[in-house]
């Protein structure tokens, strides 16, 4: 019972529509209404400014990580592997199908950083890395974020194979990348089309 109280916390931490806040908070709008319709950073980066596009990256991130965090910051109770992992998939899920927003929300890039940086910082900060290689190169950040979604899983066989970590977190990584990809299949299809906007 107290593992499903954490997973429901998770859920409701990553539903949390900090682009929806922020421009309401900022602008006095509805960020869905605007752009690419989206609740995410990189819509608020367009529509409302740059510096609150990475400050709502920045919260997406954390709240992704606080979802891990905080049963051992409250509780003091550190969780396995597997348990880990069910926490981190629950936040991201808020965060793309929160219930306040009819399961309308982001595409979970920021979210899912948070998550791993927190389950394993390793393959995590050196999949960012490569991220913001890849946007340095094309300035486009869809190209980044499904780059990101396929290097996950190298990475980790890479610098975490063996571990109790790998074991689960290397299947569950294929399935984020398949479910990055979905999130952006309208970025796909306006890259096939060469429509697919660079952010500056």
């Amino acid at each position: 019972m107290k593992f499903l109280l954490f997973a429901f916390a998770a859920y409701f931490l990553g539903s949390i529509p900090f682009g929806l806040l922020v421009a309401r908070a900022v602008k006095g709008i509805d960020v869905r209404q605007y752009g690419s319709c989206n609740i995410g950073a990189t819509n608020v980066f367009r529509v409302v400014g740059k510096k609150w596009g990475i400050f709502v990256f920045s919260l997406d991130a954390l709240k992704g990580a606080a979802a891990i965090f905080w049963p051992a910051l409250i509780f003091r109770q550190t969780l396995p592997a597997p348990e880990l992992v069910v926490l981190g998939i629950a936040a991201i899920l808020g965060h793309s199908f929160p219930i306040w927003l009819r399961f309308k929300g982001g595409k979970g890039v920021a979210t899912s950083l948070g998550v791993f940086l927190a389950i394993a910082p390793g393959p995590a900060f050196t999949t960012f890395l490569l991220w913001v290689v890849v946007f340095s190169l094309t300035r486009i950040l869809s190209v980044a974020s499904l780059a990101g979604a396929v290097f996950f899983p190298l990475v980790l066989f890479l610098m975490i194979r063996g571990t109790e970590m790998f074991r689960w977190l290397f299947p569950v990584s294929f399935g984020l990348m398949g479910f990055i990809f979905f999130t952006h299949r309208a970025n796909i299809r306006r890259l096939l089309s060469g429509e697919e906007k660079k952010l500056f």
